[in-house]
């Protein structure tokens, strides 16, 4: 059977054939508002990434003593303040990521505010499941994405989803520090450094002594956040220590920062930090 419209009159074709052209520009146009709102809700969303998350240590506490970076008690105390975490490799990066600062803000949990809240890297975490990216993080830093009072409700989730972004550290006056390690001697020198802003993490870190400037000595990351130098000669001080950021390349020199009569264990604060910058 042949089915046959019953256009009996060339206007009424022309008429059908107006109506059938408006409508196929009326679902046109609804498929290309759909997309723009989905677009828009990506620019909302820009910068952001997806990881898991869990915690460790005392609920209220700081995960570890310092942990894989050598940070030791200084994690509990200001200004690190036990807002820290344990990250992946994807985030220590063999030590070199220690340091760096990350907004995150838990998803999937009636407990979470969805506020985000600021950690600095400063141990490793184990691989986590199929996590590309995971946080391990101090009680006190899981807990701050909780809703007001919520704290103890979202820790006993134990495991959780998060959103975060690498962020530009902020020490809040706070110049950088050099901790002297304990092993050090006139014929090695090696030091743990914190406190950057800005990028939080460094690429190449030089030693330049008092009475050769101009001659810098490029030290060598050991683990965590240490740098070390050895010498076939006694070193002479006062240290002058020149620092390189991983991220964005900066350069910034605390000089003498390492003084004549330096001991090894011994904390000795720089005059200078790098700019605090913002989100990148």
């Amino acid at each position: 059977m042949t089915m046959a419209f019953p256009f009996h009159h060339p206007f009424a074709l022309l008429s059908f054939m107006s109506l059938f052209s408006l409508l196929l520009i009326t679902c046109s146009c609804s498929r290309q508002l759909r997309l723009h709102n989905v677009s828009h809700a990506l620019v909302l969303d820009s910068g952001w990434s997806l990881a898991g998350a869990t915690w460790y240590g005392p609920p209220e506490g700081f995960g570890s003593d310092g942990g894989a970076c050598g940070y030791q008690g200084a994690v509990g105390q200001p200004p690190l303040s036990s807002m820290v975490a344990a990250g992946s490799e994807a985030l220590f990066n063999g030590g070199k990521g220690c340091g760096g600062c990350y907004e995150v803000k838990c998803i999937g949990n009636k407990a979470c505010s969805g506020s985000p809240v600021t950690v600095v890297i400063t141990d490793q975490s184990p691989e986590y499941g199929n996590d590309a990216v995971h946080f391990d993080l101090s009680g006190s830093a899981f807990g701050a994405m909780a809703v007001s009072g919520k704290a103890h409700e979202l820790r006993n989730a134990g495991v959780l989803k998060l959103h975060y972004r690498r962020v530009g550290c902020n020490y809040g006056g706070v110049n950088i520090h050099f901790h002297v390690d304990a092993g050090s001697n006139p014929y090695y020198f090696a030091t743990v450094i914190q406190y950057e802003n800005g990028d939080g993490d460094l690429s190449q870190v030089d030693l330049q002594e008092g009475p050769t400037k101009g001659t810098w000595l490029p030290m060598q990351h050991s683990w965590g956040a240490t740098w070390k130098l050895n010498s076939g000669s006694p070193l002479r001080p006062p240290f002058s220590i020149r620092l390189k950021t991983l991220r964005t390349g900066k350069t910034l020199v605390a000089i003498n920062v390492i003084p004549e009569g330096w001991q090894p264990g011994r904390t000795y604060q720089a005059l200078v930090n790098f700019h605090a910058s913002s989100v990148y």
